[in-house]
């Protein structure tokens, strides 16, 4: 980065900074992962200096050849991976793919169905205060308290009482498998267009770790970062019905041009995940999640559902007696990056919230594997144990870049 190291010193030394914590810190918040180094030179490549409102073969200004051809080949790869009938590969992130599919297939004040945020859903699922909150009738699904699990049956009748136009399935932070085939039965029922939102689990689908939502959903977003390894960026899929109605959300609707530099990487995206290594990575996922949670759970933690099926863990902390704000903050000082999370039916605010939400897609990344969430599940034990300790603390973090040394982050060389 010698252009950037003499143009811009001050920038080029925060990079750098920023290079260093990734280097030798352990990267657990779920919704994070490194890319690979061909997926951020496609995202720093030229492409980053064209405009092009429009899509493939129908564009408003000129030179787009090269264009076309890296938008069309993202989109035949995406088509190939997912197993979908279209496949809009513009949304520049997740919430304005969701907004997309809202503006595109409903109207104002139609009533949507949602899994609450404090349950595990996100904003754009129906939250008060957010776009979708104030532009649906949003009606809230939860779990169950004594299990922390969804209850189809509920979700049903739910369903039948308010007669949604549109019901969401896919969450940020619920740790089990989604019924799919269920959720379908009910959308059916009532007369719903279902939408999967898969940005969390769109690895875990491709690497064939998930069942997939195609066969049973009419519309599926995600992003393309994630478990799915590639540039932050989101894409929409949805059976050819739905086609022109998305497309046209997208743009005019919502957006300008896209960002053609982040379309080229999600196609070196697509083309990575295609690969048969990447099922092997996928699998991994799961199996550091389920052998961290396991760990947590023999060292004391309350984790939601009593563990996990996929990428990442909710664990409740008040049986700890520490919040989950001084738990994130005391594990930053040890090298351990995750967020502090609400958790289902909790009394605190969420801003200092009883649980912490942590995730194994970028230490999977790295090249982690069980024995290595055992230690680092331990180390959380023991940084939560000695959170006003900072010495201890940065013990911690000391044993934790003698690990991380062993595995090197894409595109750092430590």
């Amino acid at each position: 980065m010698s252009a950037l190291s003499n143009g811009d010193p001050k920038v080029y030394d925060i990079l750098k900074k920023e290079e260093n914590r990734q280097a030798y810190g352990i990267e657990l918040i779920p919704s994070e992962n490194y890319a690979s180094e061909a997926v951020m030179e496609a995202t720093g490549s030229i492409f980053t200096n064209k405009y092009s409102e429009g899509y493939p073969g129908k564009r408003y200004y000129g030179g787009q050849e090269y264009v076309d051809m890296v938008e069309r080949l993202a989109i035949e790869r995406a088509k190939e991976l997912f197993g979908v009938e279209h496949v809009n590969v513009q949304p520049y992130s997740g919430s304005p793919a969701n907004t997309a599919v809202y503006f595109g297939l409903l109207e104002y004040g139609d009533t949507i169905m949602g899994l609450k945020l404090d349950h595990g859903g996100h904003i754009t699922h129906g939250l008060p205060i957010s776009f979708s909150g104030k532009s649906f009738n949003c009606v809230g699904y939860e779990v169950e308290k004594e299990t922390g699990l969804i209850n189809m049956d509920a979700v049903r009748e739910l369903a039948i009482q308010h007669k949604p136009k549109l019901i969401i399935a896919g969450y940020t932070a619920y740790p089990r498998k989604i019924e799919w085939a269920k959720f379908r039965e009910i959308a059916d029922e009532v007369g719903a267009i279902l939408m999967a939102d898969i940005a969390h689990i769109a690895g875990l689908i491709a690497g064939g770790a998930h069942e997939s939502p195609a066969p049973y959903c009419d519309v599926i977003t995600t992003t393309t970062h994630k478990t799915l390894r590639g540039p932050r960026g989101a894409m929409i899929m949805c059976k050819e019905k739905y086609a022109k109605q998305i497309d046209r959300a997208v743009f005019p609707g919502l957006q300008g041009g896209p960002h053609d530099n982040t379309t080229a990487a999600k196609a070196v995206a697509f083309g990575e995940a295609l690969r048969p290594e990447f099922k092997e990575y996928a699998a991994q996922i799961v199996k550091n999640a389920k052998a961290l949670a396991e760990r947590l759970i023999e060292n004391g933690f309350n984790l939601v559902s009593g563990g996990t099926d996929n990428h990442l863990i909710l664990a409740d902390l008040t049986n700890k007696g520490i919040p989950g704000k001084v738990a994130q903050e005391a594990l930053d000082e040890a090298g351990i990056t995750l967020n502090k999370n609400t958790v289902p039916f909790d009394p605190r605010s969420p801003f200092d919230p009883s649980g912490i939400r942590m995730g194994t897609p970028a230490v999977t990344t790295r090249g982690m594997k069980e024995p290595e969430m055992v230690k680092i599940a331990d180390w959380i034990t023991s940084a939560l144990e000695n959170h006003e300790n900072l010495d201890q603390l940065h013990k911690i973090h000391d044993e934790i870049k003698k690990l991380c040394k062993n595995f090197p982050v894409p595109g750092i060389k430590i």
